[in-house]
């Protein structure tokens, strides 16, 4: 069975270290599937879910906030300055943030503020998003 090394990695701290026999998770152009000896890559990601096909059978989901993704025959990084745990994610403190993202988008008084606002809100909805599909899984 091939595996490849993977890491996700937060501001704060690893989030996973592991080998996986497949990794999904949301490229900036659309959804990404990595298999071990994939061909180098460098790429953005959109917030979402980091699903993770684990050595084992096991599987682990990861909530990110966007960031950088680098591929390796060998070896799958995923760096963001957010990343939570599935089993960590918090639907009301979630929708709450997405209330008060919404409410920011609303009293926009620049476009600055609107665009803060915004990014936010997509963030928000994403990680919802990301949580539901991690609560089908179990």
């Amino acid at each position: 069975m091939s595996t490849i090394h993977v890491d996700v990695v937060s501001a704060e701290e690893s989030i996973f270290s592991g080998e996986a026999k497949f990794v999904a998770l949301p490229g900036e152009a659309g959804e990404l599937g990595i298999l071990p000896g994939h061909i180098p890559l460098i790429t953005r990601i959109k917030p979402g879910a980091v699903r993770i096909e684990k050595a084992d059978g096991g599987e682990e989901f990861v909530f990110v906030a966007g960031g950088i993704l680098e591929v390796q025959p060998d070896a799958i990084t995923v760096l963001s300055d957010t990343a939570i745990r599935g089993k960590d994610l918090d639907e009301a403190k979630a929708t709450t943030a997405r209330q008060q993202a919404e409410e920011a988008v609303k009293n926009a008084k620049s476009d600055i503020d609107l665009a803060k606002a915004t990014s936010e809100l997509a963030v928000m909805a994403a990680q919802i998003a990301a949580l539901r599909k991690f609560r089908q899984k179990k």
